[in-house]
């Protein structure tokens, strides 16, 4: 089976996970996928395959070379998809050969694949993308991961010729609620390395990925009747406008590309006595961060003393790092997926990632974890499409990977 067929059959499991659960896995629907996986890598001769409480699906593939002792590579791609995004009922369509030109999705939406606003389509043409419908999301991010992973542990258990070490398999719940990390069990996954299999072209390698920091502003005002107003009445809702006015405009993600930070307003509600402003904080460069941080408290403070003591208070907590500095002492990871790349005739690409991932935490957590790329494109909305030969080719390259590490 190739990968993209069973990125088909996964899109049939409705895995959007919900960052308003308490429990873990966020959603019971990916457990329903979890146990589908776990038979799945049970009837290709996983033995230990399993799922534990909190939705992880681990599973080793035992080295074909006697007496074994080399490095332990890991393979790791999450389960559920964003849900801000219709993910139920997908449907899917190959458009084959592809010419270039836009691709209309759904007419009657008007939603439409654009070669203009998509430009990494012109590296596609004479081959074969899977779409949808333009109703909802593809779910490529990350179910293509795991049918990559998935067909390749079936190539290695047809092709037994093919030496290699031990092998660990993850699966992992909640990635895009920023929780896929939260009870990964390091020590039982058992790998030395790994590469989460979760990123956009064939041929990415990222390893750099934002400092993040989250910050809430809570604003207390002072409400009174409009007719009373005058030197009483504090409107909290406009002091957090007032709040947000003073942070630099083109410091916002719709201003910024590569290596650039930003302050991102994500949520704002309330009422006049009382609001919260919901603020994401993200640089490459740490010191860069804590500097962002730095003013929003000092903003906070100016709007403290024209409006009096604890009008404004500030609470922040870093969410993730970049991953570079826990990548750097095992630059073999770098070093041996950038040669498969370029024995599969492709160059390896690596920019900055302007996100988190789960290799992320995963690699301060004690293993290091570059991503690698899928195959697939425009993630979280409903033009996302897949290349067929590209995700073939993601599976060529984890056989690769494997291989070298064989001879270690």
């Amino acid at each position: 089976m190739r990968a993209y067929e069973r990125l088909i059959n996964y899109t049939k499991f409705e895995t959007g996970s919900d960052d308003t659960s308490t429990s873990h896995p966020s959603t019971p629907t990916q457990l329903v996928l979890g146990n589908a996986l776990v038979k799945e890598m049970t009837d290709l001769g996983i033995k230990d395959a399993s799922m534990d409480e909190y939705g992880y699906v681990f599973g080793t593939l035992e080295a074909n070379i006697d007496n074994w002792k080399g490095i332990v590579i890991g393979f790791i791609a999450h389960m559920d998809v964003v849900h801000e995004v219709p993910f139920s009922d997908i449907k899917t369509r190959i458009v084959k050969d592809y010419d270039g030109s836009d691709i209309v999705l759904n007419a009657e939406n008007n939603v439409v694949l654009s070669s203009k606003a998509t430009a990494c389509l012109n590296d596609y043409k004479g081959m074969d993308l899977l779409v949808t419908d333009g109703t909802t999301l593809l779910g490529a991010d990350d179910k293509a991961g795991i049918a990559e992973i998935m067909t390749f542990l079936e190539n290695l258990s047809l092709h037994p010729e093919i030496k290699h070490g031990t092998i660990k398999i993850g699966f992992t719940p909640d990635e895009e609620i920023g929780q896929g990390s939260d009870f990964f069990d390091v020590k039982k996954f058992g790998a030395d390395f790994a590469y989460t299999i979760d990123g956009a072209a064939f041929g990415e390698i990222e390893y750099e990925n934002f400092n993040a920091t989250a910050a809430d502003v809570y604003i207390q005002g002072v409400s009174t009747h409009t007719g009373d107003a005058k030197d009483v009445l504090k409107n909290a809702l406009l002091i957090g406008m007032e709040f947000n006015s003073m942070l630099p405009e083109q410091e916002r993600p719709e201003h910024t590309e590569n290596y650039e930070g930003f302050y991102h307003l994500d949520t704002m509600q309330g009422m006049v006595d009382n609001a919260k402003l919901h603020y994401i904080l993200r640089d490459h460069d740490l010191t860069k961060l804590e500097a962002r941080k730095e003013m929003m408290k000092e903003i906070g403070a100016k709007i403290n003393s024209k409006y009096g003591e604890n009008t404004i208070r500030l609470e922040m907590k870093d969410t993730y790092y970049n991953m570079l500095e826990q990548i750097k002492p095992h630059w073999h990871l770098i070093d041996t997926a950038k040669e498969a790349i370029r024995e599969l005739g492709t160059e390896p690409i690596s920019n900055p990632v302007r996100g988190g991932t789960d290799g992320s935490r995963l690699s301060f957590m004690g293993l290091p974890c570059p991503n690698l790329g899928t195959g697939s494109h425009n993630h979280h909305g409903k033009t996302e499409f897949a290349c067929l030969q590209a995700m073939d080719k993601c599976v060529e390259l984890m056989i690769k990977i494997v291989q070298k590490y064989a001879v270690k």
